[in-house]
């Protein structure tokens, strides 16, 4: 299922489905994709302006110089690989605030744009999501077990978020918890974009690009310099962050969230 199916005022359509874009005209076509076939496409579109990827006149992938910011940072850097990882661990500004000011904006912590998730049954205090994609092995820390039983020890629900069918499911997971444990993944972006407090571990990915909408906290591995952008598996990698510092982290946020809850509370009986 598409994850922005049936949003308000969005068109949202597949890969499968881009033949349907060609039927209309864009005043701005937006690419931040990195490979030769999205960029083919993105040139059939007719459209007056684009920012971001694209293929040069030397049939290699290029981008526009509104999307300098971000695209030199990335694998199709001007500056190759080495150096867009040196200037990406060097970089402080947010993903958000590099794309809104090439595109002539400023960011001012819009939110994200979210469909309604599908209620699965499962709730709890806190969400675990451990897992980590075959690309960034790494991003997989090495104590989410010891870590669940810790907290279940303190008497607190604790779930492990299993795969489901569809995304809106998944949504609805992270938001039926008080608090996420995660690394840098899909389920941090739906908390962030749920207003769910969440701690995110940074093994080997930069913690600076997350904008955290005053509801992250970040742990940073103190070997993330050595590991940074590495793929691979380094087991110093997955270990280098505590048990006790994120459940020490995590237990900060879950009394944050009871203070929170107490002050609507008590608000909504006045």
């Amino acid at each position: 299922m598409l994850l922005l199916e049936g949003v308000k005022n969005v068109r949202c359509l597949s890969w499968e489905q881009r033949e349907a874009a060609l039927n209309q005209h864009y005043d701005l076509a937006i690419n931040l994709e990195d490979t030769l076939e999205v960029a083919r496409f993105v040139e059939s579109l007719n459209h007056d302006e684009l920012f971001g990827a694209y293929v040069g006149s030397d049939g290699r992938m290029t981008y526009t110089e509104t999307a300098r910011e971000w695209f030199d940072l990335s694998l199709i850097s001007a500056y190759g690989r080495e150096e867009a990882d040196r200037r990406k661990l060097l970089n402080r500004r947010t993903y958000q605030e590099m794309i809104f000011s090439g595109l002539g904006l400023k960011f001012s912590a819009e939110p994200y744009l979210l469909p309604e998730g599908v209620e699965t049954g499962l709730s709890g205090d806190v969400a675990i999501a451990a897992e980590a994609g075959p690309v960034w092995t790494m991003k997989k820390w090495a104590y989410y077990d010891e870590l669940k039983q810790e907290l279940d020890k303190l008497g607190l629900i604790v779930n492990a978020l299993p795969k489901r069918p569809s995304f809106l499911e998944h949504l609805a997971d992270v938001q039926s918890h008080r608090c996420l444990i995660s690394g840098d993944s899909l389920p941090m972006h739906f908390a962030l974009g749920t207003g769910r407090p969440c701690v995110t571990l940074f093994n080997c990915t930069s913690p600076w690009e997350i904008y955290d909408y005053g509801i992250q906290k970040k742990i940073i591995s103190p070997l993330l310099q050595e590991f940074f952008y590495k793929r691979g598996d380094d087991r110093r990698a997955t270990t280098a962050i505590s048990a006790d510092e994120v459940l020490s982290t995590a237990m900060t946020q879950l009394a944050a969230t009871m203070i929170s809850d107490s002050n609507i509370a008590r608000s909504g009986r006045l």
